[in-house]
């Protein structure tokens, strides 16, 4: 009797860890970023958009979601993930600053998240907690343990993809190969594929949490501007592969039970004149001592002299104080109510920021006289503005289970992603900033 009822307590107890190492797994939630999809694109009636419009009338959808700043990609899907700003997740490039012999910085983004990300992720939360996780092209994700599958978005991502799921999708015809150089000849063709494998690994896999980056709208919105007929195009293109995702969720039955956020990194500025720093520091005499580098809307100025760092910094802000282009400067004093980490606890960051009006960039060309020069014919698109700029302004659509149907809200901030995604899923996600959106969650019956 006494070994029956020890087996019986061996066998709850069992039971007891099971359950507590995978959750709710009948749940999921879904994150997908439409890089560089601007919140007034939704309601651009050019945009060719019948599947967003579709979830977005069924789901809620914000006036916009406010970014973090830099408004660039791999800073603002970090934010998605860590509920936190650039100030606390330290995230500022597309990439990590190395600096070189000769002092100045280098953007290396061959780099491992856990050189990049200073704070846990949501994933590395739910991942713990027994969830099952999976990554389609996400930033800050190389050579991570907590994504169950990951195809990363990084330089040789196939090298960098778990070995199983490359197998995978290569003998599901996904991947013609496992060579970076094969995938690489995709160009912009590449979007399909990060769809396709999307697709296989909620089918496959059926992750409780999922994340998914789409590149095309970014990349098309640079070179030819946003709202540009190269850009419409482009937003086409994007709302089949969401039209494609949601395909798949109902064919595998995970419709019923996933929360999805369809949202992007950053908005767009139509881009006509570029302003040239390296041109004023080089007449100033102040090239071989102040490093420029370009974030599109924003240009970030490193002061590497210690000897005359405080004389460099007066002449710097006098020299872009009133030129063309320039909106303001911010100065370290300027830095925490940007989200901006202090140089002093984050040497990525920069010692002076510079803010580009509306219709201005910054370039990094460091040949020719002009310190301003037009753009290609009909202009071209950038970011990295002020989050202030309201075309910084992001897209953000919630759908599915949990999530009330037919409802417009105001402005939300892209800090709230994670630990509303989470909350989702049952949890609460220590260390965010940010809030459950609770105003988007429909009623529990």
């Amino acid at each position: 009797m006494f070994r029956f009822l020890f087996s019986v307590f061996l066998i709850a107890s069992w039971a007891t860890n099971v359950a507590a190492l995978n959750p709710q797994t009948n749940h999921h939630v879904i994150i997908i970023t439409i890089d560089g999809f601007a919140a007034y694109l939704l309601d651009d009636p050019k945009s060719p958009i019948p599947n967003l419009r579709k979830l977005a009338a069924e789901g809620v959808v914000a006036a916009g979601m406010k970014v973090s700043n830099p408004s660039v990609t791999w800073p603002n899907h970090t934010t998605l993930v860590t509920g936190v700003s650039p100030v606390k997740h330290s995230v500022l490039y597309n990439g990590l600053m190395v600096p070189e012999k000769n002092g100045e910085l280098r953007r290396v983004p061959e780099t491992d998240k856990a050189d990049l990300v200073a704070v846990p992720t949501v994933y590395d939360f739910l991942h713990k907690k027994g969830f099952t996780t999976a990554a389609v092209n996400w930033p800050c994700t190389r050579n991570t343990a907590t994504l169950d599958d990951n195809f990363p978005d990084v330089p040789n991502m196939i090298h960098y993809s778990t070995p199983q799921l490359v197998r995978e999708l290569v003998a599901a015809k996904i991947l013609v190969d496992s060579s970076d150089a094969t995938f690489a000849d995709k160009g912009g063709k590449r979007d399909d594929v990060w769809t396709d494998a999307a697709c296989y690994v909620l089918r496959t896999r059926r992750p409780n949490f999922f994340l998914l980056h789409l590149l095309i709208v970014d990349g098309t919105q640079h070179r030819f501007g946003p709202q540009s007929p190269e850009g419409y195009e482009a937003l086409g293109n994007a709302d089949q592969h969401i039209g494609q995702i949601f395909e798949t969720l109902e064919k595998s039955g995970l419709r019923e039970t996933t929360s999805v956020f369809i949202v992007a990194d950053h908005g767009f500025e139509h881009v006509t004149k570029n302003i040239v720093p390296s041109v004023i520091l080089r007449k100033a005499g102040l090239a071989s001592r102040v490093q420029m580098i370009s974030e599109g809307g924003t240009a970030m100025l490193y002061l590497h002299s210690r000897e005359t760092k405080n004389e460099d910094q007066k002449k710097v802000i006098a020299l872009f104080k009133n030129h063309e282009g320039i909106e303001q400067i911010l100065e370290p004093k300027d830095f925490a109510k940007h989200g901006y980490p202090s140089p002093e606890k984050n040497p990525q960051m920069a010692d002076l920021v510079l803010a580009a009006k509306p219709g201005y960039g910054f370039s990094s060309l460091t040949a020719g006289n002009e310190s301003i020069v037009p753009t290609r014919s009909g202009g071209s698109g950038s970011h990295g503005y002020l989050s202030t700029n309201p075309k910084m302004n992001a897209l953000f659509i919630a759908v599915g289970r949990g999530i009330q149907k037919g409802k417009r809200i105001g402005v939300v901030e892209n800090i709230d992603v994670a630990p509303t995604a989470a909350f989702l899923l049952g949890e609460k996600f220590p260390g965010a900033d940010g809030r459950v959106l609770r105003e988007i969650l429909a009623e529990e019956k």
